[in-house]
C-alpha cells in the first residue's frame, strides 16, 4: 500500500498509533495536494497572503509574489491572520461504535488531531475541549511549540464515556469562549436537535464561527443488518435489544433519514457549515471542507 493510500485509510493510519504521525501524514500530505487544488493562495500556500480584491489598498500589493506568479496578493498582519481555534470532541458512549472499521471516537481523535496540526502550523491559537454530559478536560487555545504534542496527549488518553449533552455542555462553554473564534465540532450529534439548535444559536450571537463535522458508521447509514442481531445502546450498558433487523429496517431508516434532516435544516438556519463523514472516509475531506470555509468567509 503506497503512503498516498495510507493516507486516505483512516483504519490503516490508526494503525500507527500516535496521533502525532497520523496527523503528520495526512496533513503534510493534503497539503501538497495543494499545489493543484482550488484553494492555493488562500489559506495553505501563502500563510499570510490573501488574493487581491478591487477595493485593498495598493501599498499592501506584495511585487515580489505578482513577479512569481503573475497575480496579486496582499500581504496580511500576522494579528489579522491568527485565529483562535477551539476543537470541540464528542467522548460520549455513541462515539465507540465501530464494526466494518475503526470506532467514530478513534476516527474523530485521528480527525481532531489532524485540525490541530493543521491550525498550528497555520500559527493560528489551538485547543481543545472533549465531552459528553459536561466538559471533561479542556486546553486553552496556544501558538506555543508544545500546543500539538499536549493536545495529543489528551487525545490519546480520552476514552468515551455515558450520554450526550450537547445543549448543556454549550450553554456552559460558550460564555468563557475569548473574543471571536472558530469552532470545530466533532460529533455523531445523536442528542435533542431542538436544544442543540439554541445553543448554536448563542454560538451565533456570540459572533462564533462553527463548523460541524457529524461522523458516522457505515453500519449507521446504511443498516445492513440481516441475522436477528442484539442492539446495544452505548450510552446505557443495561440497554439491550434483540430484534429482527428485517422488520427493524424500515422504521429505522425512516427515523434516521428525518434525524439527518432535521440536522441539515439546523445547520441551514444557523449558517454553520456541515460535513457528514462515515468512519470510512479519507480525513483529506473534512481539511478541504474547512478551507473552503474558511477562503469562502474571509473573501
Amino acid at each position: 500500500m503506497s503512503s498516498q493510500q495510507v493516507s486516505d485509510d483512516p483504519s490503516a493510519l490508526a494503525k500507527f498509533g500516535r496521533l502525532e504521525v497520523v496527523a503528520k501524514l495526512v496533513v503534510e500530505g493534503f497539503m501538497i495536494g495543494q499545489h493543484k487544488s482550488p484553494f492555493k493562495g488562500s489559506s495553505v500556500e501563502f500563510i499570510e497572503h490573501r488574493q487581491y480584491y478591487p477595493g485593498d489598498e495598493v501599498r499592501h500589493i506584495d511585487w515580489r509574489a505578482y513577479g512569481k506568479t503573475g497575480k496579486y496578493y496582499i500581504k496580511e498582519f500576522e494579528e489579522e491572520t491568527n485565529l483562535r481555534s477551539y476543537v470541540i470532541m464528542d467522548c460520549s458512549g455513541s462515539m465507540g461504535y465501530g464494526s466494518s472499521t475503526i470506532s467514530k471516537f478513534a476516527y474523530g481523535t485521528q480527525l481532531a488531531a489532524c485540525f490541530t496540526y493543521l491550525l498550528h502550523r497555520q500559527r493560528d491559537a489551538v485547543g481543545l475541549t472533549t465531552f459528553d454530559t459536561k466538559i471533561r478536560d479542556r486546553i486553552e487555545p496556544s501558538t506555543s511549540p508544545k500546543i500539538v504534542q499536549h493536545i495529543n496527549q489528551l487525545l490519546e488518553s480520552s476514552k468515551t464515556g455515558s450520554e450526550t449533552s450537547l445543549s448543556a455542555v454549550f450553554e456552559k462553554l460558550i460564555p468563557t469562549l475569548k473574543r471571536r473564534s472558530i469552532v470545530i465540532l466533532i460529533s455523531d450529534f445523536f442528542d435533542d436537535l431542538k436544544a442543540l439548535r439554541t445553543a448554536l444559536s448563542s454560538f451565533q450571537r456570540h459572533h462564533h464561527e462553527v463548523l460541524l463535522f457529524q461522523i458516522l458508521a457505515p453500519e449507521e447509514r446504511d443498516f445492513p443488518f440481516s441475522k436477528p442481531t442484539q442492539f446495544r445502546n452505548l450510552e446505557d450498558v443495561q440497554d439491550k435489544l434483540l430484534v429482527d433487523p428485517h422488520r427493524l429496517r424500515t422504521i429505522y431508516m425512516e427515523q434516521f433519514e428525518k434525524f439527518e434532516q432535521e440536522l441539515t435544516d439546523l445547520s441551514a438556519h444557523t449558517g454553520f457549515d456541515l460535513l457528514t463523514l462515515t468512519t470510512s472516509d479519507p480525513y483529506h475531506k473534512a481539511l478541504g471542507a474547512y478551507l473552503s470555509s474558511r477562503s469562502r468567509r474571509t473573501r
